[in-house]
């Protein structure tokens, strides 16, 4: 028997991530990321995780919703989906979401299959609660939540071994989380826990939820924070990412720093704050001749160096830097909260994902590093 899969893409998901405005909720930030260049990024990675599932189409029933919310994916991506529901295309809101849910609902679906961030997850989970197994395909800035794959061709691989092993991939239940964007764009974090869905899993192919700095690594931000200076360049410029620990190195060397924000830094002074990607690579454009070095921290639980949270560091702006300039730095507590696990890469490149695997080493205190995976 076929088992029949629910899509819904949120085609807004993430807009807010290059254009750093560190998240896409409501009509006036979507309208900020447009007229900033922003484009949309869930049409894309739901085509990365669909166009897998091509082999397997003679095994399933895909219901989604018209047009942008996974109508123009699925057909983009080979398959011939059953197409429910209504919108006014072009200006999808959450409700739409909400709608699309409990009307897949309706339809059977043995596994709802969605688009989006940890706004999106919460609109699932008030349509459906848990009553339905689901799993996210990741696109948006931050995404707290455990109920996403890793990344778009994890969700394929979950989604493929959930139909071709009935009864036998495991089923376990993750967090729907989500922060307060306003209070972000005020350089504070208030995440919150909104309830538990049913997710398919399988070692290496989710996200975990993310962990909380520890009130106890404040010593050690501190001690890595005088690494870093110690080991400073004059005339380089160096792009601070998001963060606590990164946010130390900052404090000291008492300049204000954008906590979810990349600031640029030269010669110990803050040349440019809370950069997004347009505005990093005409710095870049800007000065040819300046060596360029990326500090960046790790998720904590989740493992993810690249592609949440900082998605102004582009596959662009990467390449550009250098794999070979970028500085890594993380508490041992962090470290110790991925219970073996890698770092991660989602930068919504695959190619370059593949490039930047491999060992790095992690700076965890004065003087001290680690080596560490880094796996796409």
């Amino acid at each position: 028997m076929k088992k029949k899969i629910g899509l819904i893409v949120n085609p807004v998901a993430g807009m807010g991530g290059r254009v750093g405005l560190k998240g896409s909720d409501g009509k006036k930030i979507y309208n900020t990321a447009l007229a900033l260049g922003a484009v949309p990024v869930s049409p894309k990675r739901t085509c990365e995780a669909l166009s897998v599932l091509s082999g397997i189409e003679n095994k399933i029933e895909l219901f989604t919703y018209p047009c942008e919310m996974g109508q123009y994916e699925a057909v983009l991506s080979g398959l011939s989906p059953k197409v429910i529901g209504s919108i006014q295309k072009g200006k999808t809101t959450p409700e739409d979401t909400i709608k699309a849910a409990r009307d897949l609902e309706k339809t059977g679906v043995d596994l709802l299959v969605f688009t989006g961030g940890d706004g999106t997850a919460r609109n699932i989970h008030d349509a459906v609660s848990d009553r339905l197994t689901v799993i996210g395909i990741p696109a948006g800035v931050k995404i707290h939540s455990g109920v996403y794959a890793a990344s778009p061709l994890k969700a394929a691989r979950l989604i493929m071994d959930f139909v071709a092993k009935p009864g036998k991939i495991a089923l376990q239940t993750a967090e729907v989380m989500d922060i307060d964007e306003e209070m972000v764009r005020q350089d504070k974090v208030s995440a919150k826990l909104y309830g538990y869905m049913k997710i398919p899993y399988e070692r290496g192919l989710n996200q975990s939820s993310k962990a909380g700095s520890n009130p106890r690594d404040e010593a050690y931000q501190e001690e890595i924070a005088l690494d870093v200076l110690h080991n400073m360049e004059p005339n380089v410029i160096y792009l601070v990412s998001a963060g606590t620990t990164t946010k130390a190195v900052m404090d000291k060397l008492n300049v204000k720093g954008t906590l979810l924000g990349i600031d640029a830094v030269k010669n110990r002074q803050v040349i440019s704050a809370d950069l997004n990607e347009a505005g990093i690579l005409n710095l870049l454009a800007r000065e040819p001749d300046t060596p360029f070095k990326i500090i960046i921290t790790v998720i904590g639980r989740q493992g993810y160096i690249f592609g949440r949270g900082n998605q102004q560091l582009s596959p662009s702006v990467i390449r550009s830097v250098g794999k070979e300039n970028i500085i890594l730095i993380a508490t041992t507590n962090k470290l110790f909260s991925l219970n073996g696990e890698p770092f991660l890469v989602d930068t919504g490149d695959p190619e370059l994902d593949k490039e930047l695997e491999g060992y790095v080493r992690v700076t965890t205190g004065f003087g001290n590093q680690h080596i560490f995976r880094v796996s796409a």
